[in-house]
């Protein structure tokens, strides 16, 4: 797929941000969404024409994303996004989960009624992206649904780190849904059951499960996409 088919507009001219942080936010985000599938072809000139910028803040980007190993950059090649792998979806589960638990340690004698009424609105949310099979909203609110959980722990700072972490996994967790939201779904529901009743033990052993969850998937996820994979186990 090349980059000239994918949906990417013009950047605003007014932002806080640098050119290459917007830069940078914008094809991160179509990277993780799969509006650039893995393998797509991006280009340095292609990218500063469609943002209407430069090539360097595009260059300086590109070597972001290639750090975190979502691009592969070839010199007198073409830049590939790179093929999702499932050693990096483990290592991110792995980070995800010790952070998240910790948090949800905090979050026990933290929460409040209006914590819990407002996780039970999440809910009821993502229970009705489920009977639309809306993956999109579904996905949206289970972001939501865990940066609360770190919000309400009092470690709001916590989210960006556990942002940054669970991007290889998000590829694989886009892959999933919508066949994967009942499951998701009743998982969010048993580890709010579990804060509600302050069982610290039942909460982190739910959301490190939940958090693994995805693994089961994968065989089946690989084989209804095997050109976006790694050829690794």
């Amino acid at each position: 797929m090349l980059v000239d088919q994918t949906p990417l507009s013009p950047l605003p001219q007014a932002t806080a941000m640098s050119v290459t942080d917007q830069v940078f936010d914008r094809l991160h985000t179509a990277i993780i969404a799969l509006e650039l599938p893995p393998g797509s072809k991006v280009s340095e000139a292609d990218l500063a024409n469609r943002f209407d910028v430069s090539r360097q803040p595009v260059r300086d980007a590109f070597f972001r994303l290639s750090q975190q190993g979502f691009l592969l950059i070839r010199p007198q090649r073409a830049t590939l996004v790179t093929k999702i792998s499932v050693s990096a979806v483990a290592r991110a589960a792995f980070v995800r989960s010790a952070l998240e638990t910790a948090c949800l340690a905090d979050s026990i004698p933290r929460r409040t009624n209006a914590d819990l009424a407002a996780l039970d609105a999440l809910i009821e949310q993502q229970h009705e992206a489920m009977q639309k099979a809306d993956g999109v909203r579904f996905y949206e609110l289970d972001e939501t649904f865990h940066q609360l959980l770190c919000a309400i722990s009092g470690h709001d700072d916590i989210w960006p780190l556990v942002s940054a972490q669970k991007s290889h996994m998000d590829r694989a967790r886009r892959l999933s849904l919508p066949d994967n939201g009942p499951v998701a779904f009743q998982e969010h529901c048993e580890i709010v059951t579990a804060l509600r009743q302050q069982d610290l033990g039942s909460a982190q052993a739910k959301l490190d499960a939940h958090l693994h969850s995805l693994f089961p998937l994968m065989d089946g996820i690989r084989a209804k996409n095997p050109e976006f994979f790694e050829d690794n186990t």
